[in-house]
């Protein structure tokens, strides 16, 4: 039995993460326990990590939290939606904007805006910026069957040779750091579908068996396993499902705003995976409720401080 301890204002965040351990008070806690398996997993140096997370937040500022963890290699294999190639690529090459909630999208319609949540994206930022580069991208690819980290591999590499702020993309870093971006949906997107209509009309191929292939390689070569999903959908499901190949993850941190009460893959929480032989019974694992622009900054900057 611990004592509750009320919330003091620390000067650092290591400080910040331990009192809202101490404070004993709901979300707050979780929030200390993925701080702590995140350092923990980290650590493990016979530990395969890997990193979901939905496009949505590559939109946002949250872009730099991510690309942070990917520049100082905290995890082994990114999966992802194809949206993240989207805004990934983008974004090296033209700005979104803030905007609102609260608005009349019939308005931005007719503006030529597209909305994110509460992000505003014009439409000549996003489709025909992604279709010009790719259209590049995809020349230098012409006549290959590739898997999606191949393709991630080389929208890095463009945007390394080609942006004015490469540091800046999450694809940068992944490819000078060797991590593999895998994309198991990768016709749910533009860059997605940039590849499908240059294939009418030239030689390429995207193989995901390919990616299936080096991610069985990974799950069966590894000691341990720990995870990193924020949201849910096809890029968790992957994670967790390779996975339990090996009798499940041996650390797991999840972030989500989704509910389990209607039985969604976004709202399961870890202990659910247990069942399923995705997360080990003797794991450490945590749910996270809450929404990620607020929380991955805050777990970035303390694993930043201590490792």
């Amino acid at each position: 039995m611990e004592p509750v301890r009320d919330f003091r204002v620390p000067k650092d965040i290591r400080g910040f993460i331990e009192a809202l351990g101490e404070s004993g008070g709901f979300t707050s806690v979780m929030l200390y326990d993925a701080a702590k398996i995140l350092e923990e997993m980290i650590r493990d140096q016979e530990s395969k990590n890997f990193l979901s997370f939905p496009a949505c937040i590559v939109a946002t500022g949250t872009r730099g939290a991510i690309k942070e963890m990917v520049k100082n290699r905290r995890f082994d294999v990114i999966i992802t939606t194809t949206g993240t190639l989207d805004h990934d690529l983008a974004r090296s090459f033209a700005d979104y904007y803030h905007g609102s909630f609260f608005v009349d999208d019939r308005e931005l319609r007719k503006r030529g805006i597209h909305r994110l949540g509460n992000i505003f994206i014009p439409v000549n930022h996003y489709g025909p910026t992604i279709e010009k580069h790719m259209r590049k991208i995809l020349e230098s690819l012409e006549g290959k069957e590739i898997a999606t980290y191949e393709l991630s591999r080389e929208i890095g590499r463009y945007i390394a040779e080609n942006a004015e702020d490469p540091e800046a993309s999450i694809l940068y870093h992944a490819r000078k750091n060797d991590i593999p971006v895998i994309v198991p949906g990768i016709t749910d997107g533009a860059v997605g579908y940039q590849v499908r209509l240059y294939s009418q009309l030239h030689k390429i191929k995207i193989d995901v068996l390919k990616d299936e292939t080096l991610l069985d390689s990974i799950v069966s070569s590894s000691e341990r396993s720990g995870a990193l999903i924020i949201g849910g959908g096809i890029s968790k499901h992957h994670v967790i499902r390779w996975n339990q190949f090996k009798d499940g993850l041996d650390r797991a941190v999840y972030i989500t705003t989704a509910v389990e009460w209607d039985g969604s893959l976004s709202g399961a929480r870890t202990h659910e995976a247990i069942s399923r032989g995705k997360v080990r019974g003797e794991a450490r694992h945590v749910t996270l409720p809450g929404e990620a622009t607020i929380l991955l900054p805050l777990l970035v900057r303390y694993l930043h401080e201590i490792l």
